[in-house]
């Protein structure tokens, strides 16, 4: 696609899962699947609509329950990126659910229900702002559904490039290692230097890792979703590897229901595909309060254990100050 400065080929669509376009959707991705390369979508309109009545309306949410399963059948199979530049909501909103990665722009929103009908539903004086329902701040930072947003379509372009830059075709391929330019045996003094003696004192690990992978080059995924645990794609020796860290800026770099969901699907997605994972440990342990244990943090946190327990992928951990209790 002439939007997509890639080289290597990928199946992509644009356009909006309704009405036939759903079914070419459909089977774009499940030729992505036989074929064994990247699925890349832009989708810049509204989906499909709850109301409709009759068969049409019926013929599309059939349609659409197809190309769920198609998706879920490329799930850890092939890479699949969505883009989203425009509206997105309704039954087809969950679709970005079931996409590896999400790149927003900044124009973005998606919901399930829309503003007027949640605030009816609800008893919200007024309708509701769409950007404040579902913006792409909002799932950058509270949702997590956007791993990375974009200030528009030519930025996202060259984020789902870098992505893909650091992926396997498919779940049977290696990640494309280069050349790499920056010694893989160079000391790291800069790493060291930022980590404090004293087990209180702050700092902020993507700078560590950003000393220790090739040329500084971190790519970090949902950023500001469960911020006390940092993940992101790098290269170490040419290799590509997934980073994940503790954030001691952050809840003291403490693991809470956010921060160990995004780390669990985080270890599963590089399982996956292939990628070695670099965890960088500095936390005092699980968050306390009544909210994350009303909330579930033994069930989320069983998530982050189960995932690591899970990969078959090398997996080298770092424990750069301390790991106390269950989070060690």
């Amino acid at each position: 696609p002439d939007w997509l400065p890639v080289d290597t080929p990928v199946a992509w669509f644009r356009g909006t899962p309704t009405g036939a376009g759903t079914e070419i959707i459909t089977r774009t991705v499940a030729t992505a699947v036989e074929a064994g390369v990247p699925v890349v979508g832009l989708l810049d309109g509204l989906g499909v609509a709850g109301t409709e009545d009759g068969a049409a309306g019926l013929a599309s949410l059939h349609a659409w329950g197809n190309l769920a399963r198609a998706l879920v059948a490329a799930s850890g199979m092939v890479p699949v990126v969505l883009v989203l530049d425009g509206p997105c909501r309704g039954g087809v909103a969950p679709v970005l659910g079931l996409a590896d990665l999400v790149v927003m722009t900044a124009r973005a929103t998606a919901f399930v229900n829309d503003p007027t009908s949640s605030a009816r539903i609800t008893g919200a004086a007024g309708p509701l702002d769409a950007d404040r329902l579902g913006g792409a701040w909002v799932h950058d930072s509270r949702t997590g559904v956007a791993d990375l947003v974009a200030a528009d379509l030519d930025e996202a372009a060259d984020l789902v490039a870098d992505l893909l830059d650091h992926l396997p075709a498919n779940n049977g391929e290696p990640p494309p290692a280069v050349t790499p330019t920056d010694p893989s045996d160079r000391p790291t003094p800069r790493a060291a230097g930022l980590v404090p003696g004293e087990s209180w004192a702050s700092y902020d690990v993507r700078e560590v890792a950003a000393d220790l992978v090739d040329d500084g080059a971190f790519l970090e995924l949902r950023p500001r979703f469960g911020p006390s645990v940092v993940t992101g794609l790098a290269r170490i020796a040419g290799q590509p590897v997934g980073v994940l860290a503790n954030q001691p800026s952050q809840l003291a770099g403490a693991l809470d229901i956010e921060g160990s969901a995004k780390g669990a699907r985080f270890v599963r997605f590089c399982d996956a595909f292939n990628l070695p994972i670099l965890t960088l440990v500095d936390t005092p342990g699980f968050r306390p309060g009544r909210d994350q244990e009303w909330r579930g943090m033994i069930r989320h946190g069983a998530k982050l254990a189960f995932a690591y327990a899970e990969a078959t992928v090398p997996r080298v951990c770092v424990v750069l100050r301390k790991a106390y209790g269950g989070a060690y």
